[in-house]
């Protein structure tokens, strides 16, 4: 006879982006003053139609769902309806699964809030059709049931849906409050996570806490220490030194040359041109004495590259395009030293 496995077993099993989830308002990571209302507004029953848009991993889902375990407690399974609209983004799930929760009366406990909440996760890649359906749908049952909409792209929401509701935009998280939630994680996972390594990972996810997690865990699992140099070949992102060994051949090495170097780099380390222009830029940047519209072309050189590649368009090819807006900015430079 098999058995169970233990409860230490099976947490050490769960993702440490579904462990550490936070499972109250309380432990949220940041947006305080977002969070802070919201917990107010449940507090006085006067919670509106929510809708939480901004980049990913920066805690929305994170938001409502403890919202949702502060409002309900133990009744929070039978008051809340949880879909993702990418998946269940037709009209057939409007019409049957959100209509049917919407209109169903429910008995929570006695002192929680007298309405349901149905949240729905990515809505913006809901069709129009479902979106007017269930604009129809949110006017309709207001009274009982509260909706929670969390996407990313708030532009691709109907004018109806956006006006009747509160927007809340959750930006990139603070380097701040990254630092410290890793460094909690890694405290309570026993993970050896040195300050140039918790630093190159909150560089690198750029205020996407789910990246920062699941970047910890597998370099945990592939490191013995996870410091700066674990997480790039973690990842795969090109090292400050790489791109300033790069950065040295596109402005002083012949064309090539320079296309050779880059070639290399990507073989060597396994490095995406995606990710290396992208780290150009700041470089682009600081070169100093450059004229401003030499350094606008440069830069709007590199972002056409950036699409091109983002197009599936062959790397190798690509590689001449970044050397050529580099190419030019040299002429420029030279021209204005003469």
């Amino acid at each position: 006879m098999a058995h169970a496995p233990s409860s230490s077993s099976a947490s050490s099993n769960v993702p440490w982006v579904e462990k550490y989830r936070p499972k109250n308002l309380d432990e949220v990571a940041a947006h305080k003053d977002i969070v802070d209302t919201i917990k107010r507004l449940a507090r006085e029953s006067k919670l509106p139609h929510l809708l939480l848009y901004g980049p990913p991993g920066t805690g929305k889902t994170s938001t409502v769902l403890a919202l949702a375990q502060s409002m309900y407690g133990k009744h929070v399974k039978a008051m809340t309806l949880s879909l993702n609209a990418s998946d269940d983004r037709g009209i057939d799930v409007v019409r049957r699964q959100i209509q049917d929760f919407a209109s169903t009366r429910r008995l929570g406990s006695d002192d929680g809030p007298a309405f349901s909440l149905i949240i729905l996760d990515e809505c913006d890649a809901m069709t129009r059709e479902a979106q007017m359906a269930l604009r129809r749908v949110i006017e309709k049952y207001a009274k009982r049931t509260r909706f929670a909409l969390i996407c990313n792209q708030v532009s691709r929401l109907i004018p109806a849906i956006q006006s009747r509701c509160t927007r809340f935009r959750f930006a990139p998280l603070p380097v701040d409050c990254a630092l410290a939630r890793v460094k909690e994680v890694a405290a309570a996972e026993n993970v050896e996570l040195t300050d140039g390594g918790a630093s190159a990972l909150v560089k690198l996810s750029q205020g996407d806490m789910r990246r920062v997690l699941n970047t910890l865990q597998s370099a945990h699992l592939a490191h013995a220490k996870v410091d700066e140099e674990a997480v790039y070949a973690t990842t795969g992102a090109p090292r400050p030194v790489d791109t300033e060994r790069a950065m040295k051949s596109l402005l002083n090495a012949s064309v090539s040359e320079a296309v050779k170097d880059i070639r290399h780099l990507q073989e060597a380390r396994g490095i995406s041109l995606l990710d290396l222009v992208r780290e150009l830029l700041p470089y682009t940047m600081r070169i100093q004495g450059v004229p401003s519209g030499a350094r606008a072309r440069c830069l709007a050189n590199l972002a056409d590259t950036e699409h091109r590649i983002s197009l599936g368009c062959a790397e190798k090819t690509q590689i001449g395009g970044v050397v050529a807006a580099f190419v030019e900015l040299r002429d420029e430079l030279v021209a204005v030293a003469q």
